[in-house]
This record gives structure tokens, C-alpha cells and sequence, in this order.
């Protein structure tokens, strides 16, 4: 049974699913399908019942039919549903969000051709980016990317960041968990100095604006920005411009005022650092390269999709 599911979520064949054991606990995707908790929050904010998304997975492969020169596995309903959750099973947003997903990638194909683990080690092994090993109090994953004291900005590029969020939001999307709750994501730039604040254009905004607005199949709750010293602000106001009304109301700014957060993210779900409670150990980049590494073929079956060049 587990075997079944697991195919029918990802899109290659495995044999059992990818997980890391760290002491006493053990790090994995989580392929089956979502409790009675989670069908709940999915039947109340996303519309979700078996008679919705039997008609909606329907409608859409019709539509997908359509888009001639767009290449994706239409037998795949798992796959279908990754794009229905988010729009709340309207198949003509979910067209609109496949479309938006698979353009971004011809848009911007020096980050994404061939985009896997196996070729992107640096960014994890730098150990900027790391997601926690549990979710937070609402199910939601919680990807923690910092960009001050760790970041060492001429050894580690931000596009090689942007890459590495983006494989972490493609393994995600693999998670029926993640794709009903969501995700939460904390920029942490304590320490951030002039230099690392350079590093960042115009372009580059644009383009993590345009990825978080208009090509990300997920739902992305809340960012977080905490610790941010004064020249944050010089980054923040590259962004400021290409921010639409409805992502401007789920950034927010804490500093360093942890009850703020927390208001946000309980305790029990952060490690000490961040005033929380958790007993897990942090799960470091390269861990998580590890987990990743056994999802490659899964990448490149990603890879295979898209638009036609």
C-alpha cells in the first residue's frame, strides 16, 4: 500500500521512501496521504471533497489538452491535484497557475536546466538554507533561510539560493501535508553587513517576487523577516516595487521581538534560538542534501515537463 501511494505522488517509481535517520528521529517525505485534521482544513479552505476534486481533476486535464505545446504527465491525477490544491480546485486558476509555473521556467532556464540536488551542493553544504525537521502548530512546513553571519556571499551566490528554495519548494510539493497546509518561510538576517546587502539587483528581486507571486504551487502563508538590521531596508526597498497587495500583507516584520513571532509560529515548534521550546536537533543543509540526493531521478523527472523551447 505505501509503495502505491508513494508512485502515485511522486512521478519515477520507488522502492520505499527517501528518509534520513538523525538519532531518534527520522527525517522523510511525507507521501501518505493527509489525516482526518488536515481533510478537514483542506474540505474548509480549499473546497476539498472527493466529488470536487474527482470533477476538477477532470476539467483540467480537458483544459491541459489544449495547451499543445506543454508536455506533463496528464495521467498523473496526484500531480494534477499539486496544482488544484492551491487555487481551490477552480480548474481555469490552476490552468492559469501551470502556465504561470511552466513559462517562469523558459523565462528564466539558466536556473532551472537541470536543475537537482546532485548539481546544486554548494548552497546546501554552506547550510543558509534548512528546513525544521517538524512542522509548525497549523501542519505547515517552515524553511528558515539566513542571509547574514552564515552567509558567506562570495563563496555562495544568490542565484545558487534562489536555487536551493527552489528545490526544497519542489520537494514540498511532493507532500499532500504541505500542499493543504502549507509553508511558512523566515528570512533571518542577523548580521546581514553592505556587502551581502550589494549582492542584491533590481533583477534579482524581480525575479523571487515573480516566483512567489505568480509560480510557486504552493501555498506560501507567511515570510517571515526577523533580525534584520538597518540596511535591510536598502535590500527591502528593491522588492518594495514589484510587490502586489495580496503577498505585502503576508511579509512581516519582527526584528528581534521574539513575542511578535511567536504570536505567529509557536515556541514549541522553534528551537531555543528563535526563544522556542522544540527538543529535535536542527536539521543542517547538508542533511538535508542527503534526504535530497535520493529524490534526483524525481528531479529529473520534474525536468521532463514544461514548455516546449
Amino acid at each position: 500500500m505505501m509503495e502505491s501511494r508513494l508512485n502515485d505522488n511522486m512521478l519515477t517509481n520507488w522502492d520505499n521512501i527517501p528518509s534520513l535517520k538523525l538519532g531518534d528521529f527520522t527525517l522523510e517525505f511525507e507521501i501518505s496521504p493527509p489525516g482526518p485534521e488536515l481533510q478537514e482544513v483542506a474540505k474548509k479552505e480549499l473546497r476539498e471533497t472527493p466529488e470536487i476534486q474527482n470533477e476538477s481533476i477532470a476539467q483540467l486535464k480537458e483544459l491541459l489538452k489544449a495547451e499543445t505545446d506543454l508536455k506533463c504527465p496528464l495521467d498523473n491525477d496526484a500531480w494534477l491535484i499539486r496544482f488544484l490544491r492551491p487555487c481551490k480546485y477552480y480548474p481555469e486558476s490552476a490552468l492559469k497557475l501551470v502556465k504561470n509555473y511552466y513559462s517562469f521556467k523558459i523565462k528564466h532556464a539558466d536556473m532551472y536546466d537541470n536543475l537537482k540536488p546532485s548539481r546544486e551542493k554548494n548552497i546546501f553544504e554552506h547550510n543558509i538554507l534548512t528546513v525544521l525537521p517538524n512542522r509548525d502548530q497549523c501542519g505547515r512546513r517552515v524553511l528558515i533561510i539566513e542571509l547574514g553571519k552564515k552567509w558567506k556571499h562570495n563563496k555562495c551566490s544568490l542565484d545558487e539560493v534562489f536555487k536551493g528554495c527552489v528545490l526544497y519548494v519542489e520537494a514540498a510539493m511532493l507532500e499532500p501535508n504541505t500542499q493543504i497546509a502549507g509553508a511558512v518561510v523566515v528570512f533571518d538576517m542577523d548580521g546581514l553587513t553592505l556587502q551581502q546587502a550589494w549582492q542584491f539587483t533590481p533583477a534579482i528581486a524581480k525575479r523571487i517576487v515573480d516566483w512567489l507571486q505568480d509560480a510557486v504551487p504552493l501555498r506560501i502563508k507567511n515570510i517571515h523577516i526577523i533580525n534584520q538590521p538597518y540596511v535591510f531596508n536598502m535590500v527591502f526597498a528593491l522588492f518594495k516595487p514589484f510587490l502586489r497587495e495580496k503577498l505585502k500583507s503576508r511579509l512581516i516584520f519582527h526584528g528581534t521581538d521574539r513575542k511578535s513571532f511567536h504570536q505567529y509560529v509557536s515556541p514549541k515548534c522553534l528551537p531555543a534560538c528563535y526563544g522556542g521550546t522544540l527538543q529535535l536537533p536542527r536539521v543542517t543543509g547538508s542533511q538535508w542534501l542527503e534526504l535530497l540526493l535520493m529524490c534526483d531521478k524525481e528531479f529529473d523527472a520534474i525536468n521532463s515537463y514544461g514548455y516546449k523551447k
